[in-house]
């Protein structure tokens, strides 16, 4: 076998950059959303050469490792332990050890404590690189039958109603498909906010399941889904793509606005949840000015 090719115990001839396991690196290392079998060899070889794993549950992740044969060290490292074990993983990092970093399901720092890790080590210099594969959210892009040129990732909403609402007030005219995560005991207060405020003919695609054998792919329109949770119950956490304002609302929606005074007009975003600055900068955008324009009405006043 020629020197500049590193054959891996699965039978995957590879090019060795980048697949060295370097000691004081962070890496990043997604994991199956569902099907074991989508594990990828560069995971399997990196999860089995680091110093030790953290994980986002220990328990879960152990049933992973044991099924790829593989035992570690590991520190358990989640949102309510997020700045102790953050610390204590850096440390050993800086001493010269390697670490795995791995969510329950998918690409780490996604939606999950783990962009906190990142910027920790972006802080201390210590490297970080990431190992690619599942992500539940662009998989649940790709089968909804939406635009998929532009789109925007929201995650998970928040659970209390006037703050969900507000954040959907944000988004309302936003062109872009748009992808959120839910959990079932809250989909049908998302859905019914998303239906009022965006609109009953919104088209959308309820995914679950993902790469499981009962995969769900549920392409409505948002009030078709309320009327289809009203008769079954909610199972398992979903990703739902949503589409883009469609272009007459988008129009109409700066006709209204414009003509609002520029005070109003500021007031509107700020209401919703916008910074000041954020404000004036749509505003601006809706009236087709600079932002300094609608800045120094500000400062004159």
């Amino acid at each position: 076998m020629n020197d500049s090719i590193e054959k891996l115990d699965l039978g995957v001839e590879i090019s060795p950059e980048k697949n060295k396991v370097v000691g004081g690196t962070l890496y990043l290392v997604a994991t199956p959303v569902g099907n074991l079998a989508d594990i990828s060899a560069r995971a399997v070889k990196v999860l089995s050469e680091v110093d030790f794993i953290a994980a986002e549950d220990t328990r879960n992740s152990m049933r992973l490792l044991s099924y790829l044969g593989i035992q570690k060290p590991m520190v358990s490292y989640f949102e309510h332990n997020k700045r102790s074990h953050g610390d204590l993983i850096c440390d050993k990092l800086l001493g010269g050890q390697s670490c795995a970093l791995i969510t329950d399901a998918g690409t780490p720092a996604i939606s999950d404590p783990g962009e906190d890790i990142v910027a920790l080590c972006a802080e201390k210099g210590i490297p970080v690189t990431s190992i690619p594969g599942a992500c539940a959210a662009i998989l649940a892009l790709t089968l909804s039958g939406l635009p998929t040129a532009r789109f925007c990732f929201e995650g998970f909403l928040s659970a209390d109603k006037k703050e969900r609402r507000a954040r959907l007030e944000q988004l309302k005219f936003d062109d872009r498909t748009t992808i959120f995560h839910e959990a079932p005991h809250k989909l049908k207060a998302t859905l019914a906010d998303m239906c009022e405020i965006f609109g009953s003919e919104r088209r959308m695609s309820l995914c679950r399941e993902l790469t499981k054998l009962n995969e769900d792919i549920h392409r409505t329109t948002l009030e078709g889904a309320c009327e289809y949770y009203e008769q079954n119950n909610p199972r398992g956490e979903y990703v739902l793509v949503v589409e883009g304002a469609p272009e007459g609302m988008i129009q109409e929606k700066g006709e209204d606005l414009c003509s609002l005074s520029v005070e109003e007009h500021v007031e509107h975003y700020i209401s919703t949840g916008m910074s000041k600055k954020d404000a004036i900068k749509a505003a601006a955008h809706d009236r087709g000015v600079p932002k300094n324009d609608i800045y120094m009405h500000f400062v004159e006043k």
